[in-house]
């Protein structure tokens, strides 16, 4: 459930990571969504972290890999992709989805260009917007999300199951796009919300100028989020994040109906 650089993130002393390093049990992988149709015996992932492996091996236990969902090109979201070539799994023709700047951003960069060169990965293009039938069970529509995209572009994933709609949104400048109102939006859309939570306020970070990191703090999220009538789980957190642990923090938060995610956690959509 943690952010790009994981949970103990490497060059860090905080008391977090620190914990984490003294203790396995509080370590994160960067997080990332398994999606399994059990009908179809087929899954999905969104995301290729840096800790591809333990993922995959997890969601495979349950049906094989069909094809991977991107959201956006920054570290932790596409590294993982890397295993899928000759030096590990040599895949052959893995479905990669994405939108047209970010399948243009991995066949114009090696070593990614090499991936989808040799056979290893199919970019598959998708239009934000635009619902996708992965199987019968499972269909999926990118959306806009506004962020930081110096390589490509980024999208949030709504993923509609036969009862239940899940949105998953691990990064984000702000909700100005869901603007005026996201409860509203999320709550016409989905049951399930996994929102960014990478920050739980905006001084969580001295001496970095948070302008350059934007995201919404988890203070702001839950004014708009508040006992709504989707459950709304915070992803994505920080090494940094005070909601690593118990404390007055997580308890203000489960105080207004919302949660913090945990890894291994399943979301029924049947």
């Amino acid at each position: 459930m943690a952010q790009d650089g994981g949970l103990p993130q490497p060059g860090c002393h905080c008391r977090n990571c620190e914990a984490a390093r003294a203790d396995a049990a509080l370590r994160q992988n960067v997080v990332s969504l398994g999606l399994t149709d059990e009908g179809a015996g087929r899954s999905w992932i969104i995301d290729a972290t840096p800790d591809f492996p333990a993922q995959y091996d997890a969601l495979t236990a349950h049906a094989p890999l069909a094809g991977i969902l991107l959201t956006h090109a920054h570290m932790g979201h596409y590294p993982g992709l890397l295993y899928l070539g000759p030096e590990a799994m040599n895949a052959r023709g893995m479905p990669v989805y994405g939108t047209p700047r970010l399948a243009a951003f991995l066949q114009g960069n090696a070593p990614w260009s090499g991936l989808a060169a040799d056979g290893h990965i199919e970019l598959v293009e998708v239009t934000p917007g635009v619902e996708i039938a992965l199987s019968p069970a499972l269909r999926v529509t990118p959306i806009t999300a506004p962020h930081r995209d110096e390589y490509s572009d980024t999208v949030a994933w709504l993923v509609r199951g036969p009862q239940r709609t899940l949105f998953y949104c691990p990064d984000i400048d702000h909700w100005n796009a869901f603007a005026p109102d996201l409860r509203a939006w999320l709550t016409q859309r989905a049951d399930i919300a996994l929102v960014d939570g990478s920050f739980f306020s905006p001084d969580e970070l001295p001496g970095r100028d948070i302008t350059q990191i934007p995201h919404p703090p988890v203070i702001s999220t839950a004014h708009h989020l508040a006992d709504a009538a989707v459950e709304t789980v915070f992803i994505h957190l920080n090494h940094t994040n005070p909601l690593w642990r118990p404390g007055p923090e997580r308890a203000w938060l489960e105080a207004q109906g919302l949660h913090v995610g945990r890894q291994g956690q399943i979301w029924p959509l049947g």
